[in-house]
């Protein structure tokens, strides 16, 4: 088997699609700054956070989780002894960081790869992947790879230039790599960290008198 596929295929879509409504916080985040941003951010966090955690301590809120959302979980995201948290609470949590340490330039494309590219990795990989590629298949991650490179060519630049294609290429590679490695950090997290390191590293060599957390979105 190419991909540990836990729960049903439809099920997958489902979740994918909970998964790429998440597209919604760095569209909001282009056009509002970055104190708002964490207004918005870091009590929705804490919310499902807490209801996360509380599942796993609280029956009325785990019989009402479980039933409302349980068909969607994996199988590591309902055990009660590693009490790991689900993928939206990881996706909130990756964006409350990413915000919180990385340029606005970056996170706009790091985030977006997360949902874009790693929605259509999975439905694509599990329905077409034969091939290995490290914990994944070959079909899924040259779709999150090719997909990576399309949200590189749509997100904001400082100038536009073919250097930060590059930066962005890069970037998408590493992600790749992370995201089909299955390590033991969630993917909502290692993809976005991965490219928005690599990403912030290259403009720190290749553009060192930018600084991009002074940069204006425009």
């Amino acid at each position: 088997m190419i991909h540990e596929a836990n729960i049903e295929y439809t099920a997958e879509i489902a979740r994918k699609g909970i998964h790429l409504s998440s597209l919604s916080i760095p569209v909001i985040y282009y056009f509002i700054e970055r104190d708002l941003a964490l207004q918005l951010l870091v009590p929705i966090t804490l919310a499902f956070l807490t209801v996360d955690l509380l599942r796993y301590y609280h029956k009325p809120t785990a019989d009402l989780f479980y039933k409302t959302f349980g068909f969607m979980l994996r199988k590591h995201e309902q055990d009660g002894t590693s009490k790991r948290l689900n993928g939206a609470t990881n996706v909130l949590i990756a964006a409350t960081l990413c915000v919180i340490l990385f340029p606005k330039l970056i996170v706009l494309t790091a985030f977006t790869i997360l949902i874009v590219s790693d929605t259509f990795a999975a439905l694509i990989g599990r329905k077409f992947g034969k091939r290995k590629f490290l914990q994944k298949s070959v079909e899924g991650s040259l779709t999150f790879f090719i997909t990576a490179l399309i949200v590189v060519a749509l997100t904001p630049k400082v100038e536009w230039s073919p250097t930060e294609y590059l930066i962005g290429a890069v970037a998408a590679v590493a992600g790749t790599i992370v995201e089909a490695g299955s390590w033991k950090i969630d993917d909502n997290l290692s993809v976005p960290f991965s490219v928005g390191i690599v990403m912030w590293g290259l403009y720190l060599l290749l553009y060192p008198s930018v600084n991009l957390f002074n940069y204006t979105i425009h």
